[in-house]
């Protein structure tokens, strides 16, 4: 089975997973456009590729919420064959809430807007083109297990992810009879940059990058609207996909009931 979208916007492909993702889908046949606040890395990506019709790059801080709408714009007029749109940015730092006097409120709430807030204004605004297509349409959104179980010194990171994933299921739900697929990746932790706060140690955490971009790749292509790769390490997976199985069971249900009682 080949991969269903020939047009994809990759937020956060200056690193990590999104760039190891937007390598593979150039690699597959698929056009990126990579989205990202370094440009010397999406001019790298370019020039790698070295086929515009296959690799293209745009600039943009997805904190920018007064930029936002010229952004999507320029997406949608220099690439109107936009099919899929992968959002992948994100930020992690370790809270100490034990000590609340030197609690920086900036820094959390910064990383709750690039993980949560900015996604979902990315999210709603190419919605209606996504949706308007005739062909085949996705949105994939990298989430985390730690969305469902939090890492208790990540506080922000587990926090931002927590709402983002509970976002994508009612997104989801509310929008089953339109056609855009809308998938979240839970990957497990993945040697990148978003440890980098951890020392010299950090990237090399987890999972290797192209283990995990192999595996997701397989995995999108089975159509499911739910990945999970791996899981929380310290959890056999057996008892960590009983909790996401159970929670999306309950979900599901209780959506049920409320749906009754709401238009769409």
């Amino acid at each position: 089975m080949s991969f269903p979208y020939k047009s994809v916007l990759i937020v956060g492909a200056t690193s990590g997973i999104g760039a190891g993702m937007a390598d593979k889908l150039v690699g597959v046949g698929a056009k990126v456009i990579a989205v990202g606040r370094r440009q010397d890395r999406l001019d790298s990506f370019v020039e790698k590729h070295g086929d515009p019709s296959k690799a293209a790059a745009i600039r943009f801080d997805v904190t920018d919420t007064e930029g936002m709408d010229a952004f999507v714009q320029r997406v949608l007029t220099e690439h109107p064959d936009l099919d899929c749109v992968f959002l992948n940015s994100g930020v992690q730092s370790m809270t100490r809430l034990s000590r609340p006097a030197e609690f920086d409120l900036a820094a959390f709430h910064n990383e709750i807007n690039v993980n949560f807030s900015s996604l979902v204004n990315l999210m709603i605004k190419f919605l209606p083109h996504l949706q308007a297509k005739t062909t085949p349409t996705g949105l994939i959104v990298t989430g985390t297990h730690l969305g469902v179980v939090p890492a208790v010194t990540l506080a922000a990171y587990s926090a931002s992810k927590a709402a983002l994933t509970s976002f994508v299921d009612c997104l989801r739900e509310q929008n089953l009879h339109k056609p855009t697929k809308i998938v979240e990746i839970y990957p497990p932790v993945v040697q990148s940059e978003l440890h980098d706060y951890a020392g010299p140690r950090g990237r090399t955490y987890g999972m290797p990058l192209d283990e995990f971009t192999e595996r997701a790749y397989a995995e999108l292509l089975t159509g499911d609207e739910l990945i999970v790769i791996d899981s929380i390490a310290i959890e056999p997976r057996e008892t960590y996909m009983k909790l996401v199985e159970e929670r999306r069971r309950i979900f599901t249900k209780l959506s049920g009931v409320m749906l009754k009682h709401f238009e769409l």
